[in-house]
């Protein structure tokens, strides 16, 4: 006896549910791949207070790294207002306090769910150094004050620490070939990959009271104690770094003028790297207060100084140049000044901080040539004082010192470091690459991620759109056919 057709419709309804079925299933298991889904973003956080000033940067990378080391970018850059923390010798509390505004936009800008993981860390530079060679006592107080409101923030508190003028240069080296894709790029291919050897630049940074270079050289580094040695994405680089302590822009100023105080009469200072017609008042005791500065007071200290401009860059480099021990490296090999080691200048150079903000101004950021910059500094200074000022207006604050200056860095890179006509075009003067700040920190950071366990990304099973969409569709007619199926079987009358 044969099927009724409510029997057969029945069981072709079911069967079509079945091959239909089936067919998504074998589409989701066979044509299904693993893919790696995003990965957290890590965080970090670091304060550089500087002599003259702190900022923050916060800084953030994808957890999984790429060979032991964060790729990092530069989330946020904020400038803390008032001076460095080392100005608050008399008032430690105030240091503390003077973060907390740049801190509170940075916890803004971090999940809550991963502060309690992100690194938090302030390294005090050239500033905290000489107050810690003044007075102890005083730099210890700030660093409690500093410690006790970033110890009480939601984050991973690493500590406020003096950080060593060769670590200052050695992470500032770090930051620019990091920031230039020189240890690693992204290529087209969709690949990390390693660019070719001899194309890693130098470092000069010129604070407010030290200066750095840092730099690998061509050949064997001979003093041990001015190499630093990184292990960053897979790979080891030693390089020559030296840190001049009181030879930053602030503290070559100080020196400058106590110098010119010692040879002119009392109470009177006719200065050669002032503009002509320039002319002040200024008190005299806090000049000596400095470190740098104190071992030249004289005996008979008068209460306020007079100074008039005399816009004489001749007579100004004379004096600069007495800032330099130049004699000490006389008939010794691969020395700069002051009996300080330097292997022979390699590659390329860049220049940030004061470097840049003095040649900025100055129009000498296009790589002109060494006379060129020479001309136009010598220019500059022989520039009436009334002059200067209508030609600047609203930059009161820093135009009488632009002078002193630009021949300052002029005489250190060339007499000091040893950079020639030949060579002068090798520098490259920027504050900022591809958006990012040049300086310390940045290198900090990618040091400290090599410190943080890696997070392997989480996998899943997903399908090309196509494939997903015909699963999409047998599913649809699985359901359809078994809805036919109980549909016939519910409401076909008996036959």
């Amino acid at each position: 006896m044969g099927l009724s057709w409510k029997e057969q419709v029945f069981m072709a309804l079911l069967g079509a549910a079945a091959v239909s079925g089936l067919t998504a299933l074998i589409l989701v298991l066979v044509e299904a791949v693993n893919v790696l889904l995003p990965t957290d973003t890590k965080f970090g956080i670091v304060f550089d207070a500087g002599s003259s000033h702190t900022s923050l940067f916060v800084y953030q990378w994808p957890a999984d790294k790429e060979n032991g080391t964060g790729v990092v970018s530069q989330a946020l850059a904020c400038q803390v207002e008032g001076p460095g923390i080392s100005s608050y010798a008399s008032d430690p509390a105030q240091a503390g306090e003077s973060l907390q505004g740049c801190l509170e936009k940075a916890l803004a800008l971090i999940p809550e769910a991963q502060r309690r993981g992100t690194p938090l860390f302030l390294g005090a530079t050239a500033g905290m150094r000489l107050l810690s060679q003044k007075n102890s006592s005083q730099a210890g107080d700030i660093f409690a004050a500093v410690t006790r409101v970033l110890g009480g923030s939601p984050v991973d508190f690493q500590g406020a620490e003096l950080l060593g003028g060769q670590d200052e240069g050695a992470f500032g080296w770090i930051t620019i070939n990091y920031i230039l894709e020189l240890f690693i790029k992204y290529s087209f291919s969709g690949a990390w990959t390693r660019p070719l050897e001899g194309t890693l630049v130098g470092a000069l940074d010129l604070g407010g009271a030290s200066t750095q270079i840092a730099f690998m050289p061509g050949g064997p580094i001979l003093d041990q104690s001015t190499q630093a040695t990184f292990h960053l994405y897979g790979s080891s680089y030693s390089i020559y770094t030296h840190s001049y302590l009181c030879f930053g822009r602030d503290q070559m100023l100080s020196r400058l003028l106590a110098g010119l105080v010692q040879s002119h009469s009392a109470g009177l200072v006719r200065h050669p790297c002032y503009h002509s017609g320039y002319h002040t008042t200024l008190p005299l005791a806090p000049l000596y207060e400095s470190p740098c500065v104190h071992p030249m007071a004289p005996q008979n200290l008068p209460q306020n100084l007079t100074v008039e401009g005399t816009g004489n860059p001749e007579a100004c480099v004379a004096a600069i140049r007495e800032l330099f021990n130049f004699s000490s490296c006389q008939g010794q090999r691969d020395c700069a000044f002051d009996g300080v080691y330097q292997p022979p200048l390699w590659g390329q150079f860049y220049a940030f901080s004061n470097f840049y903000y003095t040649f900025h101004f100055l129009n000498l950021t296009s790589r002109q040539p060494l006379g060129t910059a020479n001309a136009t500094v010598w220019e500059f200074c022989q520039r009436p004082w009334k002059l200067v000022v209508a030609s600047y207006p609203g930059q009161d604050r820093w135009l009488r010192d632009y002078c002193a200056c630009g021949l300052y860095i002029l005489t250190l890179l060339t007499e000091g470091y040893g950079f020639s006509e030949e060579t002068w075009p090798s520098i490259e003067f920027r504050k900022q690459v591809g958006g990012m700040d040049i300086g310390w920190t940045l290198g900090y950071m990618l040091n400290l991620t090599g410190m943080i366990p890696a997070e392997a990304p989480a996998q899943w099973r997903a399908e090309s759109y196509s494939i997903w969409v015909a699963g999409v569709v047998f599913v649809v007619l699985t359901l359809v056919a078994i809805l036919g199926a109980a549909s016939v079987q519910l409401l076909w009358p008996q036959d």
